[in-house]
């Protein structure tokens, strides 16, 4: 339940029946039921409604699967947010059930009391601190923070010496400070300040650990605007930040982003892995600085 960098957990159930309906016999149905009351005792709670997620999903079969299923359970059908989730699905020669361990997906941030458009998904965030490297005694400076989603991550995963989030944008900023104070960390040397990211208020050689979710052109900026802004906040990045810093960012603006990765002096690539994102296919970028980039 700790675990950070994943979307949703389900237990797999794999039966070896040609069609659905010989779910519906004793021994298959049992076995499921039993499976879904293990999960009630290992959430400690029960669940205010069920749904069921597979092709074909309106036809009789699954009709009377899903009545005698609530019938046994005890629960009201729900829609696709339902809070105990099955799904349904082919598998070899038979049929896989899985079923999702927590009310919601794991993804789903319990300090997320504030919304903005274009929020990082909290398990890619964490993803990124990962590939860091991360160290309690990183300096770190959050680019482009938005509503915070970095910056948590980031201080519940090792802690820091010290964390600036910067963002040109009052209203991200307030929806970042509501979701730290939900996320209560505390102790730390926690900062943020409103300004331009191509033109920080803090001085050279400064921080250790840069993160960026930089403005993918679609929800949040556009494609022409990061086409100007891009190699300064790399520059702007490069200015701020030690010999031995690593900046970790993520965008959808691949091609601009390589081509102006090949065209810095600052910045080289350690690693590339491209991200499946609501539909997206981003990708984060973790970098080091060149030797003797100053």
């Amino acid at each position: 339940m700790q675990l950070r960098t994943i979307n949703s957990l389900y237990i797999s159930l794999y039966f070896d029946v040609p069609r659905p309906k010989a779910l519906l016999g004793h021994q298959h149905f049992h076995r499921l039921l039993d499976e879904i009351r293990d999960v009630y005792k290992l959430q400690k709670t029960t669940f205010d409604n069920f749904y069921i997620s597979a092709a074909g999903s309106e036809s009789s079969v699954m009709q009377r699967l899903k009545r005698e299923l609530g019938d046994a359970l005890n629960l009201p059908e729900g829609s696709e947010n339902g809070d105990l989730l099955i799904r349904l699905r082919r598998a070899n020669k038979g049929w896989e059930i899985l079923i999702r361990i927590t009310p919601r997906p794991h993804a789903t941030r319990l300090w997320r009391v504030c919304n903005f458009e274009g929020a990082l998904n909290g398990p890619v965030a964490s993803s990124m601190i990962q590939l860091s490297k991360p160290s309690r005694e990183d300096i770190v400076v959050n680019l482009a923070c938005g509503s915070g989603t970095i910056m948590i991550e980031r201080l519940l995963s090792t802690g820091v010496s010290k964390i600036i989030g910067c963002d040109n944008d009052e209203l991200a900023l307030a929806c970042a400070r509501e979701n730290l104070n939900a996320s209560f960390v505390t102790g730390t040397d926690l900062e943020l300040i409103r300004t331009d990211v191509k033109s920080l208020p803090l001085p050279s050689n400064f921080a250790n650990r840069l993160y960026a979710d930089l403005p993918f052109g679609q929800l949040v900026g556009s494609h022409q605007d990061n086409i100007k802004q891009y190699p300064q906040i790399f520059d702007e990045a490069a200015r701020i930040a030690t010999p031995d810093a690593i900046f970790t960012v993520i965008t959808h603006e691949v091609k601009l982003i390589e081509s102006v990765l090949a065209n810095n002096r600052s910045w080289y690539a350690q690693q590339i892995i491209k991200v499946s994102l609501r539909g997206l296919h981003p990708r984060i970028y973790v970098l080091s600085k060149r030797n003797g980039s100053q």
